[in-house]
């Protein structure tokens, strides 16, 4: 059995694929860094030919087996002439390329492509060494699969989505390059990069498309940043806390160990870490020490629970989504080593996307909860009867109308993503004349989670931008190591606001410092290593390989 160590164990830039130990972040980081590269583990070869060993044994033999000699879905009765056992393939792509709507981003579609390359070295697919080498070619030339938004219902797997990454592996439809991003003739392309077309042997064009690898991969991009925005979250909590000379009563350990949610324990202890001490000082803390307040509202007070519970719900996401990108979802499966022939390919319903689909469901509501309440700082801020600061953080109020609309826009994020988190995986549609009568709508389910923890990172930014200027209310005095050094990561990149401008500017540059995880590294340092949120998820439980 492979461990899960395909990036500590790979060389710098190369990782080696396994159908058993891609994690999330690896994924990411291949679709984000052209320069990485991806082999086939060793291991997998020997899988990977004697599984398809047992396809080429049926097609010799003509025993009808799914997907191999028969039609596909509602035509699974229609026996294959075998000397159209080829065309039936070619015909599967084609017809299947049926999405519809932009094309994913270049990182995303590379990771689809990954991610779908990693789960035939499970050996279960029949897929023959040489095509999927012919994949692991694509990726390392800096191919880009065009590949539609729209059109995957997750029940026999992403079809329509696979399909247009194996038509332009076939040479056929658009592709680009990472280093040339115009979309032109696939054959063009491949001819570019020097790879000769995929030429599709019995069962291949089934094998590329079976699985939730589209719902999986985009999960994994909305997972990692979920992380980094929630720890970001905590910081941002942090030093809203000191502009609003709030009490650090609230996250006394005490309180957290009494009730004992692995997440809400971690915020409490990151939100803690950056505050005041007798070690590390804030001045403003000191300033308001006698002041008499003995708790604050909900949107500091409460906090940890509730950037806790989003905080836990990540890390079982983690391990789902750990799970599924390393697992079997074809149809049939292959299981070569089996004593039995008769139970070394069987049908079953693994490509279903129900898992991922309800996973990114229950992401997207907890992280929102992330951004509402966030929002609720913000909020208070602003309101100079709640914050004992100028009314939307700017002098000369009236003639400065300071950050009144940035909270505008955060309130107007929130409101979209309460929309956005309606589950999509509570819907499904019958297709395929009734074969596949339950859907997952996993691919809806993955695109929203990234929305809204996109919507989330944007609305933290904005209540960053609001606690720095609040900050500059207390100057001379000066808050903590950690969280001066965030203000001092925030002024590098905008002023303090002291007269009108155009705030979207300064959002955006904000954004980019809580995209990049530069907000969280500027804090880490003194947060202590339990409460550093490092592992995404907790080991995954896998078949035996």
């Amino acid at each position: 059995m492979s461990t899960a160590k395909s990036a500590a164990s790979s060389t710098r830039h190369v990782v080696l694929l396994d159908g058993a130990s891609l994690s999330p972040e690896t994924l990411v980081q291949l679709g984000a860094h052209p320069e990485m590269k991806i082999a086939i583990a060793p291991d997998s070869v020997e899988r990977v030919n004697k599984a398809r060993a047992v396809v080429d044994e049926i097609v010799k033999s003509g025993r009808v087996v799914y997907g191999i000699n028969t039609g596909f879905g509602n035509f699974a009765n229609k026996v294959i002439d075998p000397h159209n056992l080829v065309k039936l393939q070619v015909n599967l792509i084609r017809s299947h390329c049926a999405g519809v709507g932009n094309p994913l981003k270049m990182h995303r579609a590379r990771m689809v492509l990954a991610l779908r390359i990693n789960i035939l070295c499970r050996g279960n697919s029949g897929i023959r060494l040489e095509t999927l080498q012919r994949l692991v070619d694509m990726f390392n030339a800096g191919i880009v699969p065009h590949v539609p938004l729209k059109g995957t219902v997750g029940a026999s797997g992403d079809l329509a989505p696979l399909a247009h990454i194996a038509l332009g592996a076939m040479g056929e439809g658009p592709l680009a390059t990472v280093n040339n991003l115009t979309w032109r003739p696939a054959g063009q392309v491949l001819q570019e990069v020097g790879i000769a077309p995929i030429s599709l042997g019995a069962k291949e064009g089934l094998a590329m498309i079976n699985g939730t690898q589209f719902i999986t991969a985009l999960g994994c991009e909305a997972l990692v940043r979920a992380r980094n925005v929630s720890r970001t979250a905590d910081i941002v909590t942090a030093l809203t806390l000191e502009a609003l000379m709030g009490t650090v009563v609230a996250f006394s350990p005490s309180i957290h160990r009494s009730r004992p949610h692995r997440g809400q324990n971690e915020v409490a202890a990151r939100i803690r870490s950056v505050l005041h001490t007798p070690e590390k000082p804030s001045q403003i803390s000191m300033s308001h020490a006698n002041c008499g307040r003995v708790q604050d509202a909900y949107a500091l007070r409460c906090s940890p629970q509730v950037h806790g519970v989003a905080v836990d719900t990540i890390r079982y996401v983690g391990r789902l989504l750990m799970t599924e990108a390393n697992c079997a979802t074809d149809n049939p499966l292959i299981f070569a080593d089996d004593p039995d022939p008769a139970r070394r390919i069987v049908s079953g319903g693994n490509f279903h996307g129900e898992y991922p689909a309800k996973a990114l469901d229950f992401l997207a509501i907890a992280v929102h909860e992330i951004g509402s309440i966030s929002e609720r700082r913000v909020e208070r801020l602003n309101n100079p009867t709640l914050s004992a600061m100028p009314a939307f953080l700017v002098e000369q109020g009236g003639l400065n109308s300071g950050f009144m609309i940035a909270h505008c826009t955060a309130a107007a994020l929130v409101s979209e993503n309460k929309v956005l988190c309606h589950p999509a995986s509570v819907d499904s549609i019958s297709t395929s004349a009734a074969q596949e009568d339950h859907v997952s709508m996993g691919g809806f389910a993955a695109r929203k989670a990234i929305k809204v923890v996109e919507n989330v990172e944007t609305i933290i930014s904005i209540e960053l931008m609001c606690a720095a200027q609040g900050i500059e209310f207390h100057r001379p005095h000066r808050t903590t190591p950690a969280l001066e050094r965030v203000c001092e990561l925030v002024r590098r990149v905008v002023p303090a606001w002291t007269e009108d401008r155009e705030c979207s500017g300064d959002i955006a540059l904000i954004s980019q410092l809580v995209r990049s995880g530069e907000v969280w590294r500027a804090a880490e340092i003194d947060v202590p290593p339990e409460a550093r949120f490092l592992e995404l998820c907790d080991p995954p439980i896998y078949a035996k390989l």
